[in-house]
């Protein structure tokens, strides 16, 4: 069966234009999921009931080690509770860090937990990966592709 989804795949890369050897995998270390602080913009305690969430930031260094940025990185990992169950249930891109230049850089991303999600958290396969080249175009004059709230991030 893999043998014949090859071709689609190949025909999927070409038809959007996106070469998987273009591809670029980054390291993760000291990563840690702490809850978001109570001045984050993310936080939003107004809405705090057993049925809503709770506002985590995962943050960690990224290192590229190569001579050339990575553009459009995601950040991917299976991120278990006190019980060994995935906190994010069937994904595991947990967010976006656009442009990695070469050298060592820290990240931080948002995440929503559900609440009443019992921790401590254990982070495991934590990975990046990004591309050597852009894959998407920029709408805005502006080179920063973070949102207004991860820039916010304490």
């Amino acid at each position: 069966m893999p043998q014949r989804l090859l071709p689609l795949l190949a025909l999927l890369f070409l038809l959007i234009g996106v070469n998987p050897a273009d591809a670029a995998d980054l390291n993760l270390n000291n990563l840690s999921l702490e809850p978001c602080s109570l001045e984050d913009p993310g936080n939003q305690p107004d809405f705090a009931r057993p049925m809503g969430a709770t506002c985590y930031v995962l943050s960690g260094e990224v290192e590229n080690p190569g001579r050339k940025p990575v553009v459009d990185t995601d950040v991917f990992a299976r991120i278990l509770d006190a019980s060994g169950e995935p906190i994010l249930p069937n994904r595991t891109r947990v967010g976006s860090i656009g442009d990695v230049i070469p050298g060592v850089q820290t990240f931080a991303l948002r995440l929503s937990v559900p609440a009443g999600t019992p921790g401590p958290f254990e982070i495991r396969n934590a990975r990046a990966r990004g591309f050597k080249a852009p894959v998407r175009n920029l709408t805005s004059v502006d080179d920063d592709d973070l949102l207004p709230l991860e820039q916010a991030i304490q």
